[in-house]
């Protein structure tokens, strides 16, 4: 997992801003349910009358108010309105106004004369019961007003309390209806408000979010494609094609994917979980053990799954390797599996390889999202609870009905960001291991690299070749596959190779540009240790085709220019005719024009190794080396082709691996291997005489006429 959060280090200020933008959002997002209960407790139950001090009161009921009150009760009562006897409401009434006062010392006077003006109510409407009621005083309870303050007291009383001061606007000639759509547009717009900027943070996150995803997914694919580019074969062989391009498509998109959601999903939830909590308690419900019951349960819950779930998830990704290598060798042969009527057998591996994926996939998934509807069970039941025991509170008084809603909506929140982190957690095992498989990449340094201090192979150095007591062993090998190699390939001449398959031909000229090292002795190129000299500057100077050609999506010209860029169109049809390639390439309308596809798909073998051969020649590079290239040329283009290469690549030193006699009958030098050591050296003439391995394949493959 450490190594998923890594990814998000390079966009640590873009996650920071992220984050603030999301607490910014939870806290409108907050505001909402106490806008709904303002507008249920104040503006519809209330008649959008706020506090319990009327806006105007009648001369006659400002007296009569007071006399109930003691004295400090009516300094404040008398303190509340301007005392201008001139003013008259419609009827010629005398009334007096309220004075501007702020939201906090009305709810001050709430509390401090309510129980005066409730005695006053039920006097004034000879309620006996709201008499009792207010004599007792009992019960607690809470309302909010339009600007969020709340206050905790009795609710019928303060219900009475507003229900005075309405009959007291009322009396004074104002209008009610008046009073409570101003309220009720005033929360709306507040309402409005705040959804406009959740909408606009959530729209910034979720560009950000986006944003920081792609970036993710084109570091890691550039970072990872760049160090596979640097691997030697060793470490091409330990982690396999298969596996590479499943690290480098699936396991990223995973990471882009979740890197995404943690943005916008995973920062968020606490934020709103934050925000809730603390307007869960602002509420005032003493509700708070339902909503710590039901954490517990969906942390129990989450526990169990991830224990059941997180052991499969590796397992997961191993599984979609194993699908992609047994699906890469299949299309890859599927000529050969034609031509021998296998098609039945492979398709039982490949359904071998899918339904153990799938079936990894199926209890994985159905261990997941098995959480989903037992928090939709925990969600509802939350609120069926919250709603009996609110039930309760609201008919004792000691709670209002938006005070319920509020309660509500806020507890929704707490369990749908448990419910969000929940939903996380389905993919954050998966991105994590899959994270842990791309770093693991990225972190494998390759093993051949320039050494400190590797200087360049200048072009003043010779192309001469020298093996000094070279051996090789593959890594975890327990015997070698070259064993004390010791020969000289001089610059201008042709030194072939050629032995029995699997004696080591290919791996002895691949120490040549470094795709191995040397495991004893040394290499050398003009007289320098290639362990010593650049990689770059050292494949530069190699002309390498390999014993498979292999062609790149593109024209036969672009083919041909990979051994030279700047080649002039006249270079490439040179490079073409040594090749003896420039014959079919003209045979076709688009010539050097013509679109290969990729892998060379539609070009034979013999075309792929006369394209690869040009591709070779026109780098005019001091080696050339010609692993088996020959072998799918016929006889005579086979002598035509070597024979033109004699000719125009005076001063290159040729390395030639062969299986065929009769392409390596003129070399200058022969070295014949046989498991891994060299039985003879010399002229075709001289290993006639000396070498019987070497005479028993000259015989057996060449007439009597041809070995004259």
């Amino acid at each position: 997992m450490k190594n998923l959060f890594k990814t998000l280090m390079p966009y640590k200020w873009t996650a920071l801003l992220v984050l603030l933008l999301m607490a910014g959002q939870a806290f409108c997002e907050m505001n909402l349910p106490m806008y709904t209960q303002a507008l249920i407790d104040t503006g519809i139950q209330n008649r959008g009358i706020e506090h319990i001090v009327p806006e105007a009161i009648t001369v006659s009921e400002f007296e009569a108010a007071s006399a109930g009150m003691s004295a400090d009760g009516q300094a404040k009562w008398q303190n509340c309105f301007a005392a201008d006897a001139g003013e008259t409401n419609d009827a010629g009434t005398a009334i007096y106004r309220r004075r501007e006062m702020t939201d906090d010392e009305l709810t001050e006077l709430d509390k401090t004369l309510l129980m005066p003006l409730v005695t006053r109510y039920a006097e004034k409407n000879g309620d006996t019961l709201a008499k009792a009621e207010a004599s007792a005083g009992t019960g607690s309870g809470n309302v909010m007003d339009s600007s969020g303050k709340r206050q905790e007291t009795n609710s019928n009383l303060l219900a009475m309390g507003i229900a005075y001061a309405g009959d007291c606007d009322a009396e004074a000639g104002l209008d009610l209806l008046a009073i409570q759509n101003s309220f009720m547009f005033r929360c709306g717009g507040l309402m409005l408000l705040m959804s406009i900027i959740v909408m606009a943070f959530t729209t910034l996150v979720s560009l950000l979010a986006a944003r920081v995803g792609a970036g993710i997914g084109k570091d890691l694919r550039s970072r990872l494609f760049a160090n596979v580019m640097s691997y030697s074969s060793a470490e091409m062989n330990e982690f396999k094609t298969s596996s590479l391009i499943t690290r480098a498509t699936n396991d990223i998109q995973q990471v882009q994917m979740t890197s995404t959601m943690m943005l916008r999903m995973m920062l968020f939830a606490p934020c709103i979980c934050t925000w809730s909590i603390i307007k869960v308690y602002q509420t005032h419900a003493h509700m708070n053990f339902v909503i710590v019951t039901g954490v517990i349960a969906i942390l129990l819950m989450v526990s169990v799954t991830f224990a059941v779930a997180m052991p499969k998830f590796r397992i997961m990704q191993s599984l979609i390797d194993a699908l992609n290598a047994v699906s890469r060798e299949i299309l890859t042969g599927i000529q050969v599996i034609r031509a021998f009527g296998r098609e039945d057998t492979e398709e039982e591996r490949f359904d071998k390889a899918n339904n153990d994926l799938y079936r990894n996939q199926l209890f994985v998934n159905r261990a997941m999202i098995s959480i989903t509807p037992f928090l939709m069970i925990i969600m509802y039941g939350l609120s069926i609870w919250i709603t009996w025991v609110a039930a309760g509170k609201i008919d004792a008084g000691g709670m209002q009905v938006g005070t319920m809603t509020a309660f509500i909506a806020y507890s929704m929140e707490i369990v749908f960001s448990f419910l969000m982190i929940a939903s996380m957690a389905i993919f954050l095992p998966r991105a994590g291991i899959a994270a842990d498989r791309i770093y693991e990449v990225l972190n494998t340094e390759t093993s051949i690299k320039n050494r400190d201090g590797a200087v360049e192979l200048s072009p003043d150095d010779k192309g001469e070749i020298r093996f000094e007591h070279v051996s090789f062993r593959y890594p975890d090998a327990e015997e070698n596959v070259l064993t004390d190699i010791d020969f000289t390939a001089k610059e201008g001449e042709t030194t072939a190779i050629i032995g029995a398959t699997g004696c080591g031909k290919t791996t002895l000229i691949n120490l040549i540009p470094r795709f191995f090292d040397a495991t004893e002795g040394r290499v050398t190129v003009g007289g320098k240790d290639v362990r010593d000299v650049t990689l770059q500057s050292l494949r530069d100077e190699i002309g390498y085709v390999p014993q498979k050609g292999i062609l790149f999506s593109g024209t036969v010209a672009e083919n041909i220019r990979w051994g030279d860029e700047d080649a002039t169109d006249e270079e490439v049809r040179f490079a073409s005719d040594i090749a003896q390639a420039t014959e079919f390439i003209d045979e076709r309308p688009e010539g050097f024009d013509r679109e290969v596809s990729q892998g060379g798909a539609n070009v034979s073998g013999g075309q792929k190794q006369r394209l690869a051969i040009a591709r070779a020649v026109i780098k005019k590079p001091k080696i050339m080396i010609f692993d088996d290239s020959f072998s799918a040329l016929d006889m005579k283009t086979d002598v035509t082709l070597r024979r033109a290469l004699a000719e125009h690549s005076e001063g290159t030193t040729r390395i030639i691996v062969a299986q065929r006699v009769g392409t390596i009958l003129h070399a200058e030098q022969i070295i014949v291997l046989d498991e891994g050591r060299i039985v003879g050296k010399g002229t075709h003439a001289e290993l006639m005489k000396s070498c019987d391995i070497y005479r028993d394949t000259a015989i057996s493959q060449l007439s009597e006429a041809a070995l004259a």
